[in-house]
């Protein structure tokens, strides 16, 4: 069984399909007329090429400003990444640091490198001194 055009269910006549191929192939010729056209020799001449050269030129200098735009961009990534890493090393080595003099700074640990020196922590408490002043 041959399957039919239909539009909506609707069995198409011979004249609608008819018209429906021709416009099909009215659209194929002006498709192929703009190609050849567009490629023949008439239209792209030295003249027209002469008086585009400006605007050619214009679209290479925005190449080249684009290019070198995303040459910019990328170099600032990578320097932001690296910078990055390196606040990392600095912040771990900091708080290495840190936490190294925070213990070397405990009261033990202060006798026990003053017991190295012959110093000892001393076992009385403080004497206060006076001092008086004789009015003349």
């Amino acid at each position: 069984m041959a399957k039919r055009n239909t539009i909506k269910q609707k069995e198409l006549s011979e004249e609608i399909q008819a018209e429906m191929s021709e416009a099909v192939e009215e659209k194929v010729e002006e498709t192929e007329n703009f190609i050849n056209t567009f490629f023949s020799q008439k239209k792209v001449s030295t003249y027209l090429v002469a008086r585009n050269l400006p605007f050619i030129a214009f679209l290479a200098f925005l190449g080249l400003l684009y290019i070198s735009n995303r040459h910019l961009a990328e170099n600032t990534v990578r320097r932001i990444d690296r910078l990055g890493r390196e606040v990392k090393e600095l912040s771990w080595d900091y708080k290495s640091l840190n936490a190294e003099q925070m213990k070397l700074t405990t009261q033990t640990e202060i006798a026990k490198r003053a017991d190295t020196l012959g110093l000892r922590e001393r076992t009385v408490p403080p004497i206060k001194l006076e001092i008086v002043k004789e009015l003349k």
